[in-house]
């Protein structure tokens, strides 16, 4: 029998531990899917934001994957500085593959980026979705303006939030702190700016549309901006999903602003230069104006604009981290492989594998995961006659309890889930996420 590592519970891991019962004969794998937080489901339970709920709902996909019986949820498991070291794993386990993501966020690198009030876009969604790493008290939302830097789904997903009233996520799964800094937030303007124009913008339709049914929340585009973009003038060339942005974007021109309501301005052509000091902490952003080249880049104008926020986000892409112990391509941001196979000096190394972000990048949706996924195992499978070869430990989870390790169990995992829904009952609410480390373990270790 292979014992095999899967190194994330994301849908890439769970993917990848899928491929391979599904694609092995009875009895000859079994899969440990490592965590190191204590709760399976990756960036489905701590990037989807809480009003996403048919998204959210894919939890109930892979907690289907979870639960076979040759597969084993191991949370809390660092692997890495502090945890388990990748060449400790490879004497416990026949094979690992990593599925680890894009931990990093991109930088705009323009000055000011560092001041009080900034923060990158996955500080905001960990922040507003009970992520054990993010400070519950982060974001007191005392500002009147703030700015989101992107045009992908990303960017919708924080702008909506800031627009969208406490009593719409009260009955999602938001912790309780952010939902009571929301009911409190003084935010009223939110830009959300695009160095390209609108046929260059990566957000989706549906993520689009869902902006301009905000019962609390205008939208507003300026016409002179869509204008700009020759194939926004005449989308007729664009493809299908892009033609039907720029059709919802057609609609808002024009659109009034209610009163008493919050308001979500679409800028286009604006590319972010400086951001400004009042205070001791941003006050604004400078966009640089921008025009097309021609060619689907800009150039910039040398005419400028201020916009006040004293809340800034960029949300400008993710980027992989160096797995300790790994290859690493810096320029890519991913681990060198051949179809999954780590190599290392271009050479495959035995027993090392990479599925999802961290071997293609942070590309595609989730869906995406899964040929990757799949290619990924069918690498490892052809490898299996020689990886079997190789002795392993009889029982990893006693070595790795050896270490000092209190990994959380899938038993342990369900006790969160009841803590979580007796947390939401106690609060007049559904199921409502523990946001700490230590209510997540009392809950794991203590119960389960």
């Amino acid at each position: 029998m292979l014992r095999i590592a899967v190194v994330g519970s994301g849908p890439s891991g769970v993917y990848t531990a899928q491929s391979l019962v599904e694609q092995s004969a009875a009895g000859e794998v079994h899969v440990d899917v490592l965590d190191r937080l204590p709760c399976p489901y990756g960036l489905v339970r701590y990037g989807v934001a809480p009003d996403h709920e048919k998204i959210k709902s894919l939890q109930n996909n892979l907690r289907t994957v979870l639960e076979d019986s040759r597969i084993r949820f191991l949370g809390h498991v660092e692997v890495g500085p502090g945890g388990v070291p990748p060449e400790l794993l490879l004497r416990l386990y026949h094979a690992v593959v990593y599925c680890v993501g894009a931990k990093s966020d991109r930088h705009l690198g323009i000055p000011g980026e560092d001041l009080p009030g900034s923060f990158s876009a996955t500080e905001f969604v960990s922040w507003y979705s009970a992520h054990p790493d993010s400070d519950p008290g982060a974001f007191v939302l005392g500002a009147r303006s703030a700015v989101v830097i992107g045009a992908g789904n990303v960017a919708v997903d924080v702008a909506r939030m800031l627009a969208r009233g406490a009593d719409e996520l009260r009955p999602t799964d938001v912790p309780q702190s952010a939902l009571g800094a929301l009911a409190v937030s003084r935010v009223r303007e939110v830009h959300m700016a695009a160095r390209r124009g609108p046929s260059q913008a990566r957000f989706t339709t549906k993520e689009l549309r869902e902006l301009g049914a905000l019962p609390g929340a205008d939208v507003t585009v300026d016409a002179s901006e869509l204008a700009r973009d020759p194939e926004f003038v005449d989308p007729s060339a664009l493809p299908g999903a892009v033609r039907r942005n720029v059709e919802v974007l057609r609609g808002w021109v024009g659109s009034g602003q209610r009163p008493g309501v919050r308001h979500l301005h679409l800028r286009f052509y604006l590319r972010p230069v400086e951001l400004l000091e009042r205070d001791g902490r941003v006050g604004a952003v400078r966009f640089e104006r921008t025009a097309p080249d021609g060619s689907g880049g800009v150039l910039g104008t040398g005419t400028y604009e201020d916009i006040e926020a004293q809340l800034v986000l960029r949300a400008v892409g993710y980027r992989g981290v160096p797995p300790q112990g790994l290859p690493f391509d810096p320029a890519t941001g991913t681990v060198p492989h051949a179809a999954g196979r780590v190599l290392r000096e271009g050479t495959t190394s035995p027993g090392e594998y990479v599925a999802g972000w961290i071997k293609r990048g942070p590309t595609g949706v989730i869906g995406t995961n899964r040929p990757c996924a799949k290619e990924t195992v069918a690498s490892l499978l052809q490898d299996a006659p020689r990886l079997a070869e190789r002795p392993v430990a009889a029982e990893p989870l006693d070595a790795l309890r050896e270490l000092g390790l209190r990994p959380v169990t899938w038993q342990g995992w369900l006790a969160i889930e009841r803590a979580e829904a007796e947390l939401g009952e106690s609060l007049g609410r559904r199921s409502v996420k523990i946001p700490d480390w230590d209510g997540l373990l009392t809950a794991a270790l203590g119960r389960g």
